[in-house]
């Protein structure tokens, strides 16, 4: 019997084994999500954790293969140079460029990304309508490319803001392409970030800024939000950013960087187990580890 936080998981040979893979790897919540959904729906399952180097990730990928392990969350520096290892891309990774999810399908190693559906889930869970809306994208980058793909279909329109200009034009016009919807990409600069902020519906944090330990700063000038805004900040270290501090204490709705994590989280579950998600015992693994960690503030 081995303990994983509060719960326990009865290993045997017959266990399958799910794990993430990364580098750095020590700060992942994964495992404290994924061993509280199995417990809780009685799965003979284990998940664990995996430090990868860039140069290892051929090996890992191989052998992942050859121990039969049944599903994999791929995280940072391995999303893009995973896929060349894998027999199979569904086709919203390959339009993006990138895989968090691997599932072993016999043998074959098929790879999916969950990060714009778990946004999607966690704004409408959080009674959040998208259709008709207009939403703005700050940071073009990892999540923020996954989240733009699959928030385009659903809104009326999306504008991305990125440091990068040029990177943000690009996404733009790719999504335009493909989804025929009215997307534009610019600038992140404050000026521009105020001006578009005034008609948008949706603010949607996609960059790094407020994250621990910079937990005081934030793009957004306090004074640019509105009570009918909502406010999703991806940052779940702190819990609570100064731009969703900010965003409450204007009256705004706010959606916290755990759902998202929790959400993609879920998508992962559903396609390894193909299962529903306890998507509250999720939640409330992640945020008692949170607590635990004395990082919810």
């Amino acid at each position: 019997m081995r303990l994983w936080g509060q719960f326990r998981t009865k290993i045997s040979g017959r266990t399958k084994v799910c794990c993430v893979i990364g580098d750095p790897i020590e700060h992942t919540l994964s495992p404290v999500i994924h061993n509280a959904a199995f417990e809780e729906l009685n799965l003979d399952f284990v998940y664990l954790a995996f430090r990868v180097r860039r140069e290892e990730l051929r090996d890992a990928i191989a052998g992942a293969k050859s121990l039969d392990i049944h599903g994999l969350n791929v995280t940072m520096p391995h999303k893009t140079a995973v896929m060349e290892h894998l027999d199979e891309i569904d086709s919203t990774s390959r339009s993006i460029g990138a895989v968090n999810t691997i599932l072993n399908a016999g043998g074959r190693l098929v790879g999916y990304i969950t990060d714009g559906v778990g946004a999607i889930n966690a704004l409408k869970e959080n009674g959040v309508g998208l259709e008709g809306k207009k939403m703005l994208l700050l940071g073009a980058g990892g999540a923020g490319k996954a989240i733009a793909f699959n928030l385009a279909q659903e809104v009326e329109e999306l504008k991305i803001l990125n440091r990068t200009t040029q990177k943000a034009k690009e996404l733009a016009e790719v999504l335009r392409k493909k989804f025929n919807k009215k997307v534009s990409g610019n600038s992140l600069s404050s000026e521009l970030l105020k001006n578009e902020l005034e008609e948008a519906d949706i603010l949607v944090n996609a960059t790094s800024v407020g994250m621990h330990p910079d937990v005081h700063q934030s793009l957004v000038d306090p004074s640019w939000l509105r009570p009918d805004l909502c406010v999703m900040d991806l940052i779940y270290n702190p819990l609570e950013t100064k731009l969703a501090k900010d965003a409450k204490s204007m009256g705004a709705k706010v959606v916290s960087g755990i759902e998202m994590l929790v959400y993609q989280g879920a998508a992962s579950f559903e396609i390894w187990t193909n299962h529903p998600a306890p998507v509250k015992v999720m939640k409330q693994a992640v945020l008692n580890k949170l607590s635990e960690l004395g990082t919810l503030s």
